[in-house]
């Protein structure tokens, strides 16, 4: 493995700090024990509090791009910064012009193409200035669109990680330009990885790495049966979005209930669903068994792990096309033993394994989701035995500092070599890729 050069890499990302978002927190933290020097650009203001106690462990600055509206003092700041990259590279500056001028044609929603145009003069200023060696997006949306201006503005190389729903709710012909242009795309799931390798071809194939979020083992530590709760605690965490199939767990615990079985069961976290799942809950008479808990810290949330006798989500695409990779906490609640039950959507069964390190069932299926979380409740040696499994898994497969390393080399050598970043617009026979 190369060593990367001196200077630091640049990560953007929409929004920074993010409650949902501990993977890219755990990234950023090990990056930098790796001895990377970072610079972070949130595309929109941090949410408010709270935040995550790691948060602070971050030595990385943060710069919040200014946010386009009626304050003259975003434009002033916006308007000087694209100034200073016109005057550091004036050619470079009138390309990527014209490439946004010539995107903005072809896309459907052309002001978007402007949006990330603009916000790029800010993070190619404040790079050139900052001494940044490289670029790196967290998502294949916004975020990357902005770091390939930025990177075309400024001829700093750039990559970025795919995940989920940036990944397959952008045209095919925006990611394959993207990637084409990318010194390296980074992604969480072997199923990602496929999508895009067959999506660039075989001469581009090389640059798709899969990169899996990694665990930071040293804060899980497997709990003992001694801490689980009486009646069994079944655990779900996940936005509340259709793509997470919140509602198909709350039609198996009505069968669960039915069926005589005693156990509480618990959903963490907050979204647009939040009233319509109430509904739901009121409707079957579960008020006493099922309980929306909100969004919740990461020590909290911890705390819920080691206290589930089942860790249950049902993931499924959803009508937009919008899924899940591998969710992070799924890997979190095998890292502290908790039996996992899950379907088998996109990446879920590189590390749900069927009967090997948890169960899978069909997505929309109440019925056989009841039935699995049923199976483990009951057969407590079973269930231990699969999670003794997924955690041996984790430790080979997930671990943070390998997951990291990975991506720590991958920049070292965009770093190293000399930049694959196109200076020019796709070609119209280029836009016929589907």
């Amino acid at each position: 493995m190369n060593n990367p050069p001196a200077g630091p890499v640049a990560y953007i990302m929409k929004r920074y700090p993010r409650l949902t978002e501990t993977f890219i927190l755990n990234e950023i933290r090990a990056m930098e024990r790796l001895g990377a020097p970072l610079h972070i650009f949130s595309l929109l203001p941090p949410e408010p509090p709270p935040h995550h106690p790691m948060v602070a462990e971050v030595k990385a600055p943060v710069l919040a791009v200014p946010v386009v509206g009626l304050a003259t003092s975003a434009w002033g700041a916006l308007a000087r910064a694209h100034g200073r990259t016109f005057a550091a590279a004036p050619l470079r500056y009138l390309g990527a012009l014209a490439c946004a001028a010539w995107w903005s044609i072809q896309s459907p929603t052309p002001l978007s193409v402007w949006k990330q145009f603009t916000r790029a003069g800010f993070v190619a200023a404040t790079s050139r200035r900052a001494g940044i060696r490289h670029i790196h997006a967290h998502f294949a949306n916004a975020p990357a669109a902005v770091a390939r201006f930025a990177s075309l503005m400024s001829g700093i190389p750039f990559s970025f990680t795919a995940h989920a729903k940036d990944l397959y709710l952008t045209p095919k012909r925006v990611i394959w330009r993207r990637a084409r242009a990318a010194s390296f795309v980074a992604t969480c799931t072997s199923y990602n990885a496929q999508y895009l390798r067959d999506l660039l071809g075989p001469d581009q194939a090389h640059k798709i790495n899969l990169v899996y979020h990694g665990i930071d083992l040293a804060h899980f530590s497997m709990r003992s049966e001694a801490s689980l709760t009486t009646p069994p605690l079944i655990l779900s965490v996940g936005r509340l979005v259709p793509k997470k199939g919140h509602d198909d767990l709350i039609e198996a615990c009505a069968k669960l209930r039915d069926a005589g079985h005693a156990f509480r069961c618990m959903i963490v976290g907050a979204g647009p669903l939040r009233d319509e799942l109430a509904a739901q809950i009121a409707q079957h008479n579960l008020a006493a068994l099922v309980t929306l808990e909100g969004a919740m810290t990461h020590a909290n949330l911890i705390d819920l792990y080691r206290r589930a006798s089942v860790f249950a989500l049902a993931p499924r695409i959803a009508e937009d096309g919008d899924r899940d990779g591998i969710p992070n906490v799924i890997a979190e609640a095998m890292a502290i033993g908790v039996p996992v039950v899950s379907t088998d959507v996109s990446g879920i069964p590189e590390v749900v394994r069927n009967g090997e390190t948890g169960l899978l069932v069909p997505p929309r299926d109440p019925s056989a989701l009841a039935q699995a979380i049923a199976q483990l409740l009951d057969h407590r040696p079973y269930a231990a035995a699969l999670a003794s499994a997924a955690r041996t898994l984790l430790e080979h497969d997930f671990d943070l500092w390998t997951t990291t390393a990975t991506l720590h080399g991958l920049m070292g050598c965009a770093g190293c070599a000399p930049a694959t970043t196109e200076r020019r617009c796709t070609t119209p026979e280029a836009e016929l890729v589907p």
